[in-house]
């Protein structure tokens, strides 16, 4: 099997509730809704996906629940993400392979199967979009603070083989924002140097050459302020191989963040687009 699709997506609490976004975030939100129907299409057996607001400190940790169910107020922003239900099916079985697969590699990597535990807005704001019928198996993923970008990317690289040797159809989303140097005022974009860095790493994925995005990615994730050190990005690196097609479908700003939605595909994939933009422009 391969990787059905990947995603490097936004989880701006701003957006959380579509009724209340900006009209800033507009082209994000409709390239969600875009991506939402290519997923429908590709009709994915079980999605994995890391979060840049599950922060552990040492560990890195699998949500091996058999289903996720909870009710959401962000401790972040509670005045914009408040009382947000949530219920996906997990999917066990793939999170102990994962598990299996991080600690064969000296990874220390920990399985946590706790009802009690609610998903944090990293992981529920791009599903709300993405997969709004709640009907696909999700194992969610930590950032992890202790690992180093290298240690992440080999993480990734186990979890790109675990998801390719599966017999089921996976998706992979790596949740997270670009340059990520917040300011109190919401419609600011990040600075002309860093929106140059975001479309010089944006160009290296578009261009399918990941191997200089990663030799890019620690000066770009240390100048930039890029959310949780990058380590969601070197995740996705290591999961992608260099034979995937990418879509572009937009770039928005967040309180001096760079938001961006992005998928991967196999090269042979037939998945329908909506003809998504492919130039990454500065607004």
């Amino acid at each position: 099997m391969t990787i059905e699709l990947g995603i490097l997506a936004p989880h701006t609490p701003r957006m959380c509730h579509e009724d209340q976004a900006p009209e800033f975030l507009n082209e994000i939100v409709e390239g969600m809704h875009q991506v939402a129907k290519v997923i429908e299409k590709a009709k994915p057996d079980a999605v994995v996906m890391i979060s840049c607001h599950w922060l552990s400190s040492f560990k890195h940790f699998v949500d091996a629940t058999p289903e996720h169910k909870g009710i959401l107020t962000a401790f972040e922003c509670p005045e914009l993400i408040s009382d947000v239900s949530y219920y996906y099916p997990g999917e066990t079985e793939l999170a102990n392979q994962l598990v299996a697969a991080g600690r064969e590699a000296g990874l220390p990597i920990i399985a946590v199967d706790d009802p009690t535990y609610v998903w944090d807005y990293g992981t529920i704001v791009p599903l709300r979009y993405l997969i709004p019928k709640e009907d696909i198996p999700v194992v969610d993923l930590s950032v992890t603070w202790a690992a180093s970008l290298e240690e992440t990317y080999a993480w990734g690289q186990q979890i790109g083989k675990v998801l390719r040797e599966s017999d089921k159809r996976i998706m992979f989303i790596s949740s997270g924002a670009l340059s990520h140097n917040l300011v109190r005022v919401p419609e600011m974009m990040p600075s002309l140097s860093e929106q140059a860095l975001d479309r010089q790493f944006l160009d290296y994925l578009h261009n399918n050459d990941l191997s200089s995005a990663w030799k890019m990615l620690p000066q770009y994730a240390k100048n930039a302020g890029v959310e949780s050190g990058g380590r969601h990005l070197a995740a996705l690196l290591g999961v992608l191989e260099e034979s995937k097609k990418s879509y572009y479908y937009g770039y928005g700003q967040s309180s001096g963040s760079g938001n961006v939605l992005m998928t991967f595909e196999p090269q042979h994939s037939k998945l329908n687009h909506q003809s998504p933009t492919h130039t990454v422009e500065a607004k």
